[in-house]
């Protein structure tokens, strides 16, 4: 039976200077993913550091910088605000694909983000966004694009005594259409077989895919294809998403059904944000 010490922390620094000087002990906040982890025998904590009620966490907010995401705000929040609907519903769409309601009232962004599964439902959207992720630490704050964040399967750019303080999705909000379109085994409460989220800015399109690779990837081949070289057809640019990715057979699905799925969902995303 586990045996951890419970802590609830005041302020954002005592978290931080429990979480750099404690050895494992782990952040708190939504824990869908942790307290599975601690079933299963991936996670064995000295000591829970809850920070849910933080208020330097729980900032939600749309301001001249853009819209800001603080670490505890659950994904059903997300999928429910007015601001995230109006400028940015791929973000609510990638929020409402995770688990079920009753887990997305617990889930957080920050949480699915820094699990860092390749197949997050919420990253692919938020590549397409340039989202930030914002760090505070035992030596200060930085800030990181969202594609530098994910390192790897479960790695993340985090240093000891880390914690995302909040995700932004800078202004200028996309001008056009986004969808995030997922392929699973068993409908939303699984994780993705692929995940493609396709954003138009207006003037370009931007297009990142889960599952499909180490780390979920933009679909650079596809965007130059249609940015730049002006294909018209969304399915002859979605053939060259296979110069994109990695995938690997799993339990999820084979490596060549990735392939050919991660092309139908792009060709899909193309057609109905682009009209390509």
């Amino acid at each position: 039976m586990l045996s951890y010490e419970y802590v609830k922390c005041t302020g954002l620094s005592e978290a931080v200077d429990i979480l750099a000087k404690e050895e494992q002990a782990y952040p708190y906040a939504g824990g869908t993913d942790l307290m599975v982890g601690m079933r299963g025998g991936k996670f064995a904590p000295k000591k829970l550091v809850d920070i849910k009620t933080l208020p330097e966490l729980n900032v939600f907010e749309e301001n001249d910088q853009g819209i800001i995401i603080g670490a505890a705000i659950t994904l059903n929040q997300i999928a429910c605000h007015d601001s995230i609907i109006k400028n940015i519903p791929i973000l609510a769409e990638g929020s409402h694909s995770v688990g079920g309601y009753t887990i997305r009232n617990r889930a957080t962004l920050a949480g699915n983000i820094c699990n860092a599964s390749p197949a997050a439902d919420t990253a692919a959207p938020l590549y397409t966004l340039d989202a930030l992720i914002n760090i505070v630490g035992p030596d200060g704050n930085r800030s990181l694009p969202v594609e530098e964040f994910f390192t790897g399967p479960g790695q993340t750019a985090l240093k000891n005594g880390e914690l995302v303080q909040s995700i932004v999705i800078p202004r200028p909000f996309p001008a056009g259409k986004g969808v995030y379109i997922k392929a699973s085994r068993t409908g939303s409460v699984d994780l993705a077989t692929v995940g493609v989220a396709v954003q138009n800015w207006g003037e370009h399109v931007k297009i990142a895919v889960g599952a499909v690779a180490a780390t979920p990837v933009r679909a650079f081949s596809v965007e130059k294809a249609i940015n730049e070289k002006g294909e018209k057809s969304s399915a002859e640019a979605a053939k060259l998403v296979h110069n994109d990715i990695a995938p690997i057979t799993d339990i999820r699905g084979s490596r060549e059904y990735r392939y050919h799925m991660v092309e139908v969902l792009v060709r899909r995303g193309l057609e109905q944000t682009m009209g390509v």
